[in-house]
């Protein structure tokens, strides 16, 4: 059984499945259609609902893809549609705004639209462009075109007003909180079985009784097999109750990031300390995936082309796993085996993600070529790490995705770099040593000789910016 709230009103599931997404469960069982399929797979934002959540005993709201969500993610929140925007009679001061802007013209991507305006208005203090951006980033309008869009944005944030949401804020925590349970919950239906687990020590004993289930972070990868591949998952652990997998923190020595901690609350965490992570973060996905998605799962997924592996391999990430009541800790280039193969056993999980401050570098930098800016998928990322002492590189860690079968070091790159002075001459040996570190293959996102070649510049790049030696006129030479 799980309980949630649809608005305000209390909802009370005994048989659900649990391959149910949150857009097939609203349209199919709530019969509220304003909620959009555009492409089942997190692309386009048509499905954008709101979630409400308690956090630090206030009203949290996230946007998110309800095509991408599981009907288990519900548990214990407010779940916000388009339809419960208009109160009294009268507009939502989103809705109002994207009339008064004309911002709709077909409509169909519309209700999206406003669901991340409205998420965006709830969590900003006042108009800021940047962050309109980022919200509205994973929502694709084919027709209008997107400034009068950015124009109801501002005006809505400029002119942001109390409503119902927050008028109940208090009411709505009290009523969340009261259906918080430590007891493990499940729902099950048509054969599927999912399992809420409420701490670490539930997750761990009930993988070790399931080893054969799969783990459920966010969802955001995962899911597609049900939306794309039309798969069906018979037996699911979902993590999103497990507040000990999403805490991040510091110590003396190293960074510790909960293995389902968000991306959106990994970048917020990470950006006074490794700005460069954190920019690249904002690139990963659009904002609804980050409010979801997970590093552990980008990790853990084994994907040669998920942006989060490179950047900590470049700073010497290490994995901590539990099978049971047992923990090791296991480097991360020692992590990835093969294709979408990796060291876990059967029932272990990955818990935390460690950064070693010692090895970052004031110099740390990353790079992600794709097609689009944003909300895209990598062709060639780079995370490049050199720690340079008397003029000499002392250490080196040049870490790739889309360049192999997984995401790798460049050992013979930085073999080239290691004792050498970073000048024009060792760069340009690190790269041509990159030819024997990768041959990446040709896929629809790039060929392989693009890719090395990219791969190569990027470098160049590295050294561009560390050093200042090289002008436009002469990377331009290097890039042609």
């Amino acid at each position: 059984m799980i309980q949630f709230l649809l608005n305000n009103r209390l909802i009370t599931e005994h048989e659900l499945d649990p391959n149910l997404t949150v857009l097939n469960y609203l349209r199919g069982q709530q019969q509220r259609r304003g909620t959009k399929e555009g492409c089942a797979s997190g692309d386009c934002g048509a499905c954008t609902v709101t979630l409400g959540k308690v956090v630090e005993g206030k009203m949290h709201y996230q946007a998110v893809n309800s095509c991408l969500t599981l009907v288990s993610s519900l548990q214990g929140k407010q779940l916000i549609t388009v339809e419960d925007l208009k109160q009294d009679g009268e507009l939502h001061s989103v809705q109002q705004a994207m009339v008064d802007c004309h911002g709709s013209q077909c409509g169909y991507c519309t209700p999206g639209f406003v669901m991340s305006l409205f998420t965006l208005q709830k969590n900003s203090q006042s108009w800021d462009r940047h962050q309109a951006e980022q919200a509205l980033a994973g929502n694709l309008c084919r027709c209008t075109g997107y400034r009068p869009i950015m124009d109801a944005a501002q005006q809505a944030c400029a002119s942001s007003t109390n409503d119902e949401f927050s008028d109940n804020a208090a009411a709505l925590v009290q009523r969340l909180q009261a259906l918080s349970s430590d007891e493990v919950q499940s729902i099950e239906a048509n054969g599927s079985r999912c399992y809420l687990p409420k701490t670490v020590a539930q997750l761990a004993a009930l993988y070790q009784q399931h080893p054969e289930a799969r783990l459920v972070a966010g969802g955001t990868d995962l899911t597609l097999q049900i939306t794309q591949q039309y798969k069906r998952l018979p037996l699911l652990i979902a993590l999103e109750q497990i507040d000990e997998l999403k805490h991040c923190s510091e110590d003396a020595e190293s960074f510790h990031l909960g293995a389902a901690a968000s991306l959106h609350h990994c970048y917020q965490f990470l950006a006074p300390h490794i700005p460069a992570f954190s920019d690249m973060l904002e690139r990963f996905a659009s904002l609804q995936i980050r409010n979801q998605g997970t590093l552990g799962g980008n990790i853990g997924n084994a994907s040669p082309i998920g942006d989060g592996a490179p950047m900590l391999l470049s700073l010497n990430a290490r994995l901590v796993l539990q099978q049971g009541d047992n923990l090791r800790e296991v480097p991360l280039d020692q992590f990835f085996t093969a294709y979408r193969q990796t060291v876990l056993q059967a029932g272990e999980f990955i818990r935390t993600i460690i950064i070693p401050k010692v090895t970052l570098s004031p110099n740390f930098a990353a790079w992600k070529v794709a097609k689009r800016l944003d909300d895209d998928i990598s062709a060639v990322f780079a995370a490049i790490n050199l720690q340079i002492e008397s003029g000499l590189v002392v250490e080196a860690r040049l870490a790739f995705g889309g360049m192999a079968a997984t995401p790798k070091r460049a050992l013979a790159a930085e073999a080239e770099l290691l004792g050498q002075p970073l000048n024009l001459t060792s760069i340009e040996k690190a790269c041509a040593a990159l030819g024997r570190d990768f041959q990446p293959l040709s896929d629809f996102r790039a060929s392989a000789d693009y890719r090395l070649q990219v791969a190569r510049n990027l470098l160049r790049r590295y050294y561009a910016q560390a050093c200042g030696e090289l002008t436009i006129a002469e990377v331009s030479r290097y890039v042609s």
